[in-house]
This record gives C-alpha cells, structure tokens and sequence, in this order.
C-alpha cells in the first residue's frame, strides 16, 4: 500500500501453548506518529519485535517501508531506529564516544558520523555533556542520548518503546518537543507509552491492544467521541448509594475506582442537573462532582475492559 510504513497482515506468534499476538491487521501510514497503546502482556513488546526483526512470526507477514522483514532483514534494519525500552549505553564512555561507537555500527564515515554526531548532539541539547561519562548523567540526558543513537542512521521509520518513562515532566515535555520536530522533518514515528496524556499529545493516530489483539484503531479525538462520549461526570458515590441514584440510567457507560464513579455522556453538566434534581442531599452530588471531556485513558479503559461497566455506547452519545 503506498504510503504506508508498516503493514502486518494476519500475524500470529505463540510461546509454546501461548498466543502473544493472534490475528493482527494492521496498517501504518508514513509520515505519521502512530502510538501502539495496551496494558501490560497485551502484546505490544511482541509486535515491536517482530516488526523490527528481532522475534519471527508464527503466521502472517510483516512489511516495513515495503519490505519483508522475514526475507530481507537486514534491508528493513537499516532503515529503522529503535529505541528500546532500557537504554543500550556504555556507560564509562561519554556520549560523543558512544555515538561514535554505534555510527562504525551503520558503517559510517569518520566524516559523514562526525556531522551526523554534531546535529544529534544540538538537536538533543547534548553538547554540553558531550564528553561527560554516561554513567555520570542523569536518567533523562540517558534517555536523550538512547534516542540520539537511534537517529544516526537517519531512519525513515523511527521505533520508540516507552521513551519516558520514569523521567520527571520538564524532561518528557523536553522530549515530546524532539518528537513532534522529527515529525515535521517527515520521520515515521511509532511509540508505545503508558502515559495517555502522552498519546493523546503526540499521535496523529493510535492503536489499542489487548490480550494478543487489536481492539481499537484511529485518531485519538476520533476513539473518544466514538468509543464513549464527549464529557465525563464525575462523583464521589458509595456503591451502595449508585442504584438508588442513578435509577433508569443503569446502560449509561461508567467507570468505578472505590468511591469515585465516572459516567460517560455527551453533556456532563445537564446530567448533574438532573442528578441534583432528584436526590440533592445524594453524596457526591451536593458535593464533589466533577465535569471534564472524556479522554484517552477512559476509551483505554473501555477498550482494554478494566472494570469499566455499563457499555451501550449509543445510550453514551445521547444527554441523558
């Protein structure tokens, strides 16, 4: 399919017994930061592996920038970065050193990799810890050098698994500023995060998985408006207390969390209206609601299936 950089089309691949990843179609557009979103053991790590080469499918094929990633690995190799989710680092050797070490990996030029280790180095903010050993900098200049390594070749498909994680807020808005930049230049990007917030600001599109499939696929406003509702009314209710409240409502998409029952509707507010309305002593409707938009994390809920109940999503796309 022309542009499109990835394309998996019915891949499988068992452990023994186990099916990590069954039936996966999936088609990913170049140009794009596209994020593969799921819970832990939902076989996100797998597909990586096999679309950068590392681990063989069991059935079904994998194409990467055209290509056959069984028959010509080593031709997709080249094309891709990869950032793996613990930093591949020698750690007594400084940054510039390191760079230098894996630009004789891609059999580059001292010439050609000492330009290319000058604009990684400005591009990441590096040069003043150009010649510092990386076992002296601090987890986030890691994580900028791990991501710096993988530019060097200068893929057209760059693979990024989990790239914040544990780095404090200044250092991932740091980090989402790069990503959005390579975007721009026209870098294929795909991520995988725990963070949704993360997602929902860096993917122009986004798949969901779990338990070895593909739930959910499309832009991240799209899923929300689609999968859920717009806003979300949030109240501090016993369970006890939810049947009485919110009689003749019970089909309406929710989520709890101990106290705290999120419901999902097109118009919040009009909704704790009629809530008030009809019980205004009710706990967590005198006091406590909150109206906010539906985001990214609540279709992660809804997709995935983690204790989210209720679920017509028709009834959701209605005000109650």
């Amino acid at each position: 399919m022309p542009g499109t950089v990835i394309e998996c089309r019915g891949v499988e691949k068992r452990f023994g017994a186990r099916l990590a990843v069954q039936g996966l179609d999936l088609d990913v557009p170049a140009g794009l930061c596209f994020g593969l979103l799921g819970p832990n053991g939902a076989g996100k790590t797998t597909t990586l592996r096999m679309i950068y080469g590392l681990t063989p499918p069991s059935a079904g094929s994998v194409r990467v920038c055209g290509l056959d990633v069984a028959r010509e690995t080593r031709a997709v190799r080249a094309r891709l970065g990869v950032t793996l989710q613990e930093n591949a680092l020698i750690e007594p050797l400084s940054p510039i050193e390191n760079m230098r070490v894996f630009a004789r990996y891609h059999l580059l030029s001292r010439a050609e990799a000492d330009t290319r280790i000058d604009e990684i180095l400005g591009f990441l903010e590096l040069r003043s810890y150009a010649a510092v050993p990386v076992e002296k900098l601090s987890g986030g200049f890691k994580r900028r050098l791990a991501i710096g390594l993988s530019l060097l070749s200068r893929p057209e498909l760059l693979i990024l698994d989990e790239p914040t994680t544990g780095l404090d807020p200044a250092v991932r808005r740091a980090l989402w500023q790069r990503i959005r930049e390579l975007r721009a230049a026209g870098t294929s990007i795909l991520l995988t995060t725990h963070y949704m917030d993360e997602a929902e600001r860096l993917c122009d599109r986004l798949a969901i998985m779990a338990d070895g499939r593909l739930r959910a696929e499309g832009e991240p406003a799209h899923l929300i408006r689609e999968t859920l509702a717009r806003e979300t009314l949030e109240l501090d209710l016993p369970v006890e207390e939810e049947a009485a409240l919110l009689g003749g409502l019970s089909r309406m998409p929710r989520l709890r969390s101990g106290r705290r029952l999120a419901l999902y509707v097109n118009d919040a507010g009009a909704l704790l209206e009629t809530l008030r309305h009809r019980r205004p002593e009710a706990p967590g409707v005198k006091h406590g609601a909150i109206v906010r938009p539906t985001n990214l994390e609540d279709v992660f809920l809804r997709v995935t299936g983690d204790r989210l109940e209720g679920g017509d999503p028709e009834v959701a796309r209605s005000p109650a």
